[in-house]
């Protein structure tokens, strides 16, 4: 079993900055990709950004220039850095990671349960 737990969210104006932490834990063998993803009350969830287990990186347009995701593969941590923030960036924010657990052949999805982010105008 896979467990992630996201941290980091707040309340924080507009212009201001957080940064979310997501800590993967369990049987984990191997990852494909940590990603963030964001839903807002009324809408989809959408995706925010991912990292790739060779360093690549890849970003939303609609965060691009604000956002950086990074990573620390030892601690199988993810961190969203959260820049000039936006009162559009209200959400609650969920970490996903693609791997495959130690002993199974298939890869898998994991979701945490979410940190609220809400920009204030």
């Amino acid at each position: 079993q896979v467990q992630l737990v996201e941290s980091g969210g707040g309340l924080v104006q507009a212009g201001g900055s957080l940064r979310l932490s997501c800590v993967a834990s369990g049987s984990i063998d191997s990852v494909n990709s940590m990603n963030w993803y964001r839903q807002a009350p009324g809408k989809q969830r959408e995706f925010v950004a991912t990292i790739f287990s060779g360093g690549s990186t890849n970003l939303a347009d609609s965060v691009k220039g604000r956002f950086t995701i990074s990573r620390d593969s030892a601690k199988n941590t993810v961190y969203l850095q959260m820049n000039s923030l936006k009162p559009e960036d209200t959400a609650r924010y969920y970490c996903n990671i693609y791997c495959r657990p130690v002993g199974a052949r298939q890869w898998y999805d994991y979701w945490g349960q979410g940190t609220q982010v809400t920009v204030s105008s």
